[in-house]
């Protein structure tokens, strides 16, 4: 089959989940994965949020500062 091993992931949850607990289980976090995991999220959704509030506040401007 083409796609064997990730039908089976998808129709086999209870096995995927439990393979999964066992990997995640033998390797444990070390000292500064935490730290790290959540410096890479701000990297990544911080500039993103400045985008999207960018964007929010010049439909704004457009739409009611402009004549002012």
């Amino acid at each position: 089959m083409l796609f064997g091993k990730k039908i089976d992931r998808v129709l086999n949850v209870r096995k995927a989940e439990e393979r999964f607990e066992k990997d995640r289980e033998e390797l444990p976090l070390e000292k500064n994965d935490r730290l790290a995991m959540i410096l890479a999220a701000l990297a990544v959704f911080v500039p993103v949020l400045l985008v999207v509030i960018g964007i929010f506040l010049l439909v704004l401007y457009l739409f009611f500062f402009r004549f002012l």
